[in-house]
């Protein structure tokens, strides 16, 4: 008589373990699209301005959806663990942290090899650091502290999408140099940037909802470029926020100051 509870708590025991399994299948496409995405990178025995970089540019926004999927999924069926947490971390050192990194020597910073390879591997630490930081505080706010991992590759993978030929005029050089130092200095900063986290997927949304997301996507397919323009108002809200917070606040005591006298 008990053999079909006995069956039925097998099933869900299976149950159990292939929901766990799903994230971990995004985890694992997420670090094929930065390994390959370094592969193309790196096109040409690794010659520099040889790659495929547009390809490599695009094998990291995939990989930056199959992160996000990854999360969205584990946190709606309870699959969050310690394990996929740690191998999540870890695809993200590769997809956004080596990744790009690659890709940006490879596109932009070859043509000064001793400050190229010196500003990837800063990039790649920032990723790093950013990462363990991550991993080890306690996350009682709705902010990300720095700029996301993901965010900074998007960003560096949308630079070259803007511009797919290597690099090769001397007065572009400093710009990319500048922008990949700033990404990594936003990423190992403490500046609140503003989490995707907090939106309930599972509630019920207005019908014009969907009507909106249909205009974006029609604009992003008319001029790819507005992904760019997006990521860079992402990078720079938070700056922006904070800079603006303090005029506010210096305003506020030197206007307050005479009516103190």
């Amino acid at each position: 008589m008990r053999r079909p509870f006995i069956r039925r708590r097998r099933e869900g025991a299976r149950l159990r373990r292939g929901i766990y399994i799903i994230p971990s299948l995004f985890t694992v496409a997420n670090m094929f699209c930065g390994f390959f995405s370094v592969i193309e990178s790196s096109r040409g025995h690794f010659e520099p301005g040889q790659g495929h970089f547009e390809r490599a540019a695009l094998l990291i926004l995939i990989a930056i959806v199959a992160d996000i999927l990854d999360g969205r999924i584990a946190r709606m069926t309870g699959a969050t663990t310690a394990f996929g947490e740690a191998y999540d971390s870890l695809a993200d050192a590769i997809s956004f942290g080596i990744a790009p990194s690659v890709l940006a020597y490879q596109w932009g910073l070859w043509q000064v090899p001793r400050i190229g390879v010196a500003v990837a591997f800063l990039y790649l630490v920032a990723v790093a650091i950013r990462l363990a930081r991550f991993n080890t505080t306690v996350h009682e706010s709705s902010d990300f502290s720095g700029l996301p991992s993901p965010a900074g590759a998007g960003s560096t993978a949308m630079m070259v999408l803007l511009s797919p030929t290597p690099v090769r005029h001397p007065t572009f050089i400093p710009v990319v140099v500048v922008v990949i130092l700033c990404l990594a200095l936003l990423m190992v900063s403490s500046l609140p940037y503003r989490s995707g986290k907090t939106v309930d997927l599972r509630r019920q949304w207005p019908a014009p909802t969907l009507f909106l997301i249909a205009v974006v996507f029609s604009l992003v397919t008319l001029d790819p470029r507005l992904l760019a323009v997006l990521a860079g108002l992402y990078v720079l809200s938070a700056p922006v926020k904070v800079l603006v917070r303090r005029l506010r606040g210096t305003g506020g005591r030197s206007a307050g100051a005479p009516g103190e006298d």
